[in-house]
């Protein structure tokens, strides 16, 4: 695996989804988002291009042009989308970032690294068997599982259903924050946009009580325990 401290600007963004309205807004489609609002912030337009598979936009940064892809392949196909774009520009694995929902992360949680396993994610696995290499940088933005909330619902249901309004604001909050690494990943300064992730990677945890209301809350509550009842 390349050492991540020599990273290679980005050239090519994959976002992974599945095309259709009946998908949009979809758990699984959080490669669409961000693509989507890259596109929206920038004033940028997809349009359909059957060579590569799915819809590109071309971003331009002060260091360098960035594709983006999303393709229309279904998931399960998604590296003939992402070989084929790589391929005709001459695009190395390590230039690529691809964007996917990550069911092992809670939702407003996201993480980056390069290369890895696929996790059961069918996009993942048909990207490295098609790149023939598994290095590549994925940005994985967090669903959460069903089994932690919804342990009724399966996985497929889970994944293809759209996420409860708390969890899409928390989700859009990681698509916010990734929005601010475009000149980072074009530069290829991967560790400044894994400064900008970290603050990502775990929920913030519950403020703590004051103390001094703590005790006093206990206090009365101990004293309303040794009152009478028919005080």
């Amino acid at each position: 695996m390349m050492s991540e401290t020599a990273s290679k600007p980005i050239r090519l963004i994959a976002g992974l989804g599945n095309p259709g309205l009946q998908y949009r807004g979809t758990r699984h489609n959080m490669g669409y988002w961000l693509l989507d609002a890259i596109a929206e912030e920038k004033g940028l337009r997809f349009s359909a291009d059957g060579k590569f598979f799915g819809e590109i936009a071309r971003l331009k940064c002060d260091a360098g042009d960035i594709w983006l892809l999303k393709p229309t392949t279904y998931m399960n196909l998604s590296g003939s989308a992402v070989q084929a774009m790589a391929s005709y520009y001459k695009i190395a694995p390590e230039e690529i970032l691809v964007v996917h929902d990550e069911l092992d992360i809670a939702p407003g949680c996201m993480k980056i690294k390069l290369g890895g396993g696929n996790a059961g994610h069918n996009g993942l696995k048909d990207i490295t068997a098609k790149l023939s290499t598994p290095n590549f940088w994925r940005l994985r933005i967090g669903i959460g599982h069903p089994r932690v909330y919804c342990p009724q619902q399966e996985v497929y249901d889970w994944v293809l259903g759209a996420p409860e309004p708390e969890h899409r604001e928390a989700m859009q909050k990681c698509i916010t924050a990734a929005l601010k690494c475009l000149e980072n990943l074009a530069r290829g300064n991967l560790e400044g946009v894994k400064r900008t992730v970290r603050k990502y990677e775990s929920l913030p945890k519950p403020k703590a009580e004051p103390k001094e209301a703590a005790d006093k809350d206990g206090k009365a509550a101990a004293e309303e325990r040794l009152t009478p009842a028919n005080e």
